[in-house]
């Protein structure tokens, strides 16, 4: 018998080799992370946001009593000023002349009063001639009193503690009485002006929480003090005002915020559900939603929208608030699907409307 050359037998070791290493079990694929979030988190997610603009409720312009040449502007944009502050003169050389000529008029006129009075004393003037001299002294008195007040209205002066926000006029322009020179807000009356869109006018509007656009980390408590009464004619929107409750030195004149009114607890209107448009899978044209399992297992669970949303939809039945579902990638799963829920962040979670 022949017996096998070396060659031989290190193919069959070779071959027995692969084999025994065809045998040994294949390692388990790694389970697939799919965006999942909670029913009912984040409830105040669901309510509509408005951008506007921080206000101040009172924002009065301030014009001259008088015209007149400005020779002096003593505030710029963006002071701050105080009650009685001065913000602007006018040139009083007229107003001075004009004090002038008021203050002539009621010596001439005292001094006529009083000769008469001792006239009539002696009954040599009639009463009727005193009485017109006295009508006389008291015109003029008056316009004494009128051309001191004008000569103070050359001085422009804050009504009231806030800060310049326009100004209008420049030195050496002249102005007429009445006529807008500065606008000053109040900085303790802050509040955001937003516009509201005539289908959101059914909801009740109340309590509200601003956030700011340069510091989301901010957020503060609003209330609803206006809303108008009618729409604009060409946006179709609603006009409305928020007060800031307590606000701090981050929230300054002119910033963006974004409001969000929250619900009503006191309504009896029922809670409904809203998931994001994203999470909803269409089966045999009825809606559905992946439910993930307590074991990471998914299965399809029809459910019924009450409405659709620019971004949710509004669920009438289906899932219970504290379920998990899937939200991406709805089309790519299979039902027993065993998956790895991955949380989605926060400001986009399923919630409550």
């Amino acid at each position: 018998m022949k017996r096998p050359t070396a060659y031989a037998v290190a193919a069959f070791s070779v071959l027995t080799l692969v084999c025994a290493c065809s045998k040994a079990p294949l390692p388990a694929e790694p389970l697939r992370p799919v965006l999942t979030a909670v029913v009912g988190e984040g409830a105040d997610e669901s309510a509509p946001t408005y951008s506007g603009e921080v206000r101040s409720r009172y924002e009065t312009p301030l014009g001259f009593r008088i015209g007149g040449k400005i020779v002096a502007r003593l505030v710029d944009v963006g002071a701050r000023v105080k009650a009685g502050d001065v913000l602007a003169r006018l040139d009083p050389a007229d107003s001075a002349l004009s004090a002038n000529a008021a203050n002539a008029q009621l010596d001439l006129a005292s001094a006529d009063l009083a000769r008469y009075r001792e006239l009539r004393a002696k009954n040599f003037v009639s009463q009727a001639a005193l009485d017109a001299k006295e009508t006389t002294f008291k015109s003029a008195k008056s316009q004494a009193e009128l051309a001191r007040n004008q000569s103070d209205y050359t001085a422009l002066r804050a009504d009231h503690a806030g800060v310049v926000e326009a100004v209008a006029a420049e030195v050496g322009q002249v102005v007429a009485a009445g006529q807008t020179v500065f606008r000053v807000a109040r900085t303790d009356t802050l509040e955001v002006a937003v516009v509201i869109p005539e289908v959101r006018l059914p909801e009740r509007f109340k309590d509200a929480q601003i956030t700011l656009w340069a510091d989301e980390q901010a957020s503060y408590q609003g209330v609803l003090r206006e809303l108008s009464p009618a729409a604009d004619a060409l946006t179709r929107t609603y006009a409305a005002r928020i007060s800031i409750i307590k606000p701090d030195s981050r929230v300054q004149l002119g910033m963006t915020a974004k409001v969000r009114f929250l619900a009503d607890k006191a309504s009896a209107e029922p809670v409904r559900l809203t998931v994001p448009l994203a999470a909803i899978f269409q089966q045999d044209g009825q809606p559905a939603l992946w439910v993930v399992g307590a074991d990471q297992t998914v299965s399809l669970r029809p459910v019924a929208v009450a409405a659709y949303g620019e971004t949710r939809a509004t669920l009438a039945s289906g899932v219970k608030a504290g379920e998990r579902i899937v939200v991406a990638g709805v089309h790519k799963l299979a039902a027993g699907e065993k998956i790895k829920a991955v949380d989605q962040q926060p400001a986009a979670a399923v919630a409550a409307k």
